[in-house]
């Protein structure tokens, strides 16, 4: 997109600087000149403008995220198409003059406990209210908090958000990767879907970077960043940066735990547990809470290149660091070292020197037991191959996830459940999150639906054959019919299932004997019941080769349409999206660029 400065959008807002530019949009510094006040303006790229689902998905976002009234998320003021000069569709949104959590992380190194979680909790309570109207964010990372230069701390951001407000569309072009990959949640990996626990993993994520300086999980490309997040488990806090609370270190493994079942629910819980461990930190914190759009006693972040020692009076001082630090107040003036002669610099050479090596033995004794103690946790934690959750799934999906991690399935038992359709996984053994190494057995447990209890009937009236009772046909009835009319007999009923694209889910598909003859009185009839169409969910083929995009498809007896535009082979687009479910036959469209 070409650079719009200068342009004046909708004869109102000039646009001063571009301040970002994303794969959908570019947002300007601009001056709203009805009002005299700085605004950031986000304008959709024109290739993109000409197609109306982008734009409608577009202002979806503007609608959805203005719903969010809160006083730690960038607002929106408006939204429109300019019409008096270069063609753009546009959102106007507050401009935060500041720098972001990454700025501050690079400038200030880790953060202690109460200093993260004066800046995190204003976070998660705007998350909280985001999860409260079914928005989930999809994208929290560093860079998208945002901290103003009076220390106001606000979420940004929200065009990879989706939820009830948004419909089931995301304001990104489906060409790229959703998310930082150093922040994804195993199932965006794996299936390509997400919840509000989805946010609560990748703020997990976060909360550890904040506290130890550094990210979980590093690779050469992200692809091998993305597949630790599928296999191994983000270590604990503790092992890397020591003086970590332990109650908060079990707040961030719940939270970065590979089963979305075992994670924080939502933004609100994951408050709760932050907020008891602040008054932990600092009891005062118990009184009534007003404070989440206070501004936040921080420095203003300066980034320099050097870090040079200069001396104040007769202290040492690093330049940075020390202009930084809240309350600073330098005193005397900056005055070179004094030279001093060569026997007095022996000493107290020879005094430091005793010291330094006395101290360098025991961090080398400390770093060898943190490191070894770590590195027997971690291996610990993330041995083996990373189970998917498949509780809630059919018998054939859950097959289809497991096998997909290379792991066996076999069905260890059947159980009656009046809460669960027939053949849905109950639970698994490993459960999801649990971990095996490849080539082991995942057994499940699946539900046999409603147990059907017989009551007292009166003897059926047999037929002319002496011993013998007479049945109908019970197809297209549903099984509860077939069964009750059955038992009423005398009969014994078997029921089995099979899927069918003709005979709706939970009707007879047939029946053995047909009823064409009487049949023995205690006899079983077997009826076999629909299951309604084979599902599957789409799989994540993104980036694959043709060939290979295909053959995964194809192996889900699903039809493959290819689209290719230039000269690349391997998938830019899957068509339905990755993660929806489909009928077995159906026909998926895979762009090749």
């Amino acid at each position: 997109m070409s650079d719009l400065t200068g342009e004046i959008i909708d004869s109102r807002y000039e646009l001063l600087t571009l301040i970002a530019s994303g794969g959908m949009a570019s947002i300007y510094k601009a001056t709203d000149r009805r009002l005299d006040r700085f605004v950031a303006v986000k304008i959709m790229h024109p290739h993109l403008a000409n197609d109306e689902e982008f734009v409608n998905r577009f202002i979806r976002e503007a609608k959805a995220i203005a719903a969010l009234s809160h006083p730690n998320i960038v607002s929106i003021q408006d939204q429109g198409w300019n019409e008096g000069g270069t063609p753009a569709v546009f959102i106007v949104m507050e401009y935060i003059d500041g720098f972001t959590l990454r700025d501050l992380l690079i400038e200030r190194g880790p953060l202690d406990p109460d200093e993260l979680l004066r800046y995190m909790i204003p976070v998660v309570s705007a998350l909280a209210q985001a999860h409260n109207l079914g928005i989930n964010h999809r994208d929290l990372k560093p860079e998208n908090i945002l901290i103003s230069h009076d220390g106001r701390v606000k979420i940004a951001d929200f065009g990879l958000a989706r939820g009830g407000l948004l419909g089931n569309t995301m304001t990104v072009e489906s060409s790229v990767v959703l998310g930082s990959v150093s922040y994804l949640s195993p199932e965006q990996v794996e299936r390509g879907v997400s919840d509000a626990r989805s946010d609560i993993y990748s703020l997990g994520v976060v909360l550890f970077e904040l506290l130890t300086g550094q990210k979980p999980f590093v690779g050469d490309t992200p692809i091998q960043i993305a597949f630790k997040h599928v296999n191994e488990r983000v270590p604990i806090a503790s092992t890397i940066h020591p003086g970590i609370p332990a109650s908060l270190d079990a707040v961030i493994l719940k939270a970065t735990s590979p089963n979305p079942d075992q994670r924080q629910r939502n933004g609100a819980e994951l408050l709760d547990e932050l907020m008891k461990i602040q008054i932990e930190l600092d009891p005062k914190k118990t009184q009534l809470r007003l404070d989440l759009d206070l501004p936040i006693d921080t420095p203003r972040v300066k980034r320099k290149p050097n870090h040079p020692e200069v001396r104040i009076g007769n202290t040492i001082v690093n330049r940075v660091k020390s202009f930084t630090e809240p309350n600073f107040i330098p005193t005397g003036k900056l005055e070179a070292p004094p030279m001093n002669n060569m026997s007095n610099s022996g000493a107290i050479r020879r005094k430091t020197s005793r010291r330094v090596k006395r101290n360098r033995i025991i961090v080398l004794l400390v770093f060898l037991l943190v490191v070894g103690g770590g590195w027997l946790g971690f291996k610990t934690l993330s041995g083996g191959i990373s189970i998917p959750s498949v509780v809630g799934m059919n018998q054939i999906d859950a097959t289809t996830a497991l096998s997909a991690v290379g792991m066996k399935v076999t069905v260890s038992s059947e159980e009656f459940d009046p809460t669960t359709h027939s053949g849905i996984v109950l639970s698994s053994n490993p459960g999801g999150g649990g971990r095996l190494k490849k080539g082991d057995t995942v057994s499940l447990v699946l539900s046999k639906g409603a147990q059907v209890v017989a009551t007292p009937t009166p003897t059926p009236t047999p037929t002319s054959t002496a011993g013998l009772v007479s049945i109908q046909s019970y197809v297209g009835l549903t099984s509860d019919q077939a069964q009750s009319e059955l038992t009423a007999n005398g009969l014994t009923v078997n029921q089995t299932f099979a899927y069918s694209d003709t005979v709706a889910a939970g009707n007879v598909m047939s029946q053995k004997p047909d009823g064409t003859s009487p049949v023995p009185v205690s006899s079983t009839v077997t009826i076999v019941v629909s299951q309604g169409s084979q599902m599957v969910y789409i799989p994540n083929v993104y980036s694959l080769s043709r060939t290979d995009a295909t053959t995964e498809l194809e192996n889900l007896q699903l039809i493959v349409v290819v689209r290719s535009s230039g000269t690349g082979n391997h998938v830019t687009n899957v068509s339905p999206k990755v993660g929806t479910k489909v009928k077995r036959g159906s026909t998926v469209i895979i762009s090749l660029g």
